[in-house]
């Protein structure tokens, strides 16, 4: 009889912590929830998972996997036109610069090819270029440029003559020698896979050839 009372007792035991111990997880995910509302009420409401951009992505550069990757962002914050999906962004063309780490929008796919001149049969790409890279920010729209890609080991010649058609501080209403951060050259459809892959790794030096005929560079 006292084995069997004992019995009891310990069943009776194990209940009253397996309540405890519920009524504890219940208390912890009740605190937690009430923090998780807490903080979204603060940065303004529930998070949803949006495409951003995984580096630094140049206008007419067409996003890829290296590119992409989605992360959680508070709603409210988030730009108009917002992609949700990498489908909704793989294989599609950038028509302005991208920032790493910024959420990808509809609008980033529209085109700016009609305030530039493109000569037919050539294709308008954007890299990237400091001031020391382009002349001194001497570079403007309508001048003709040689670029080299410049590695820690090699310098290569990639395209000779580019028709150079917008740059940063053009599009931005500067004079031609101010804050020089990017150039669209319009070149030929072969030759913009090579600047795209150049300019994530090496850096584009772009020099204006004599226009004297017979006199050496």
């Amino acid at each position: 009889m006292r084995r069997n009372k004992s019995v009891i007792a310990g069943l009776i035991c194990g209940l009253c912590c397996m309540v405890c111990v519920g009524l504890y997880v219940a208390h912890v995910e009740e605190q937690a929830g009430a923090a998780r509302a807490e903080t979204l009420a603060r940065y303004g409401g529930e998070q949803i998972e949006v495409c951003v951009a995984r580096r630094d992505v140049v206008a007419g550069e067409v996003l890829d996997e290296s590119s992409v990757e989605t992360k959680m962002w508070v709603a409210a914050l988030l730009p108009e036109g917002a992609l949700t999906s990498r489908a909704e962004a793989l294989g599609k063309q950038v028509g302005s610069s991208i920032l790493k780490g910024e959420v990808i929008s509809s609008k980033r796919f529209e085109a700016t090819a009609a305030s530039i001149d493109v000569p037919d049969g050539l294709t308008a790409v954007s890299v990237p270029a400091r001031e020391v890279q382009a002349v001194g920010g001497a570079l403007a729209s309508g001048m003709k440029a040689d670029v080299y890609a410049v590695g820690s080991t090699s310098t290569t010649k990639l395209v000779s003559g580019a028709l150079i058609v917008a740059t940063s501080a053009s599009s931005s209403g500067l004079s031609a020698s101010s804050s020089v951060s990017w150039v669209t050259l319009a070149v030929s459809p072969s030759a913009v896979e090579e600047l795209v892959t150049a300019a994530q790794s090496m850096d584009l030096y772009f020099v204006l050839p004599t226009t004297t005929e017979g006199k050496d560079a």
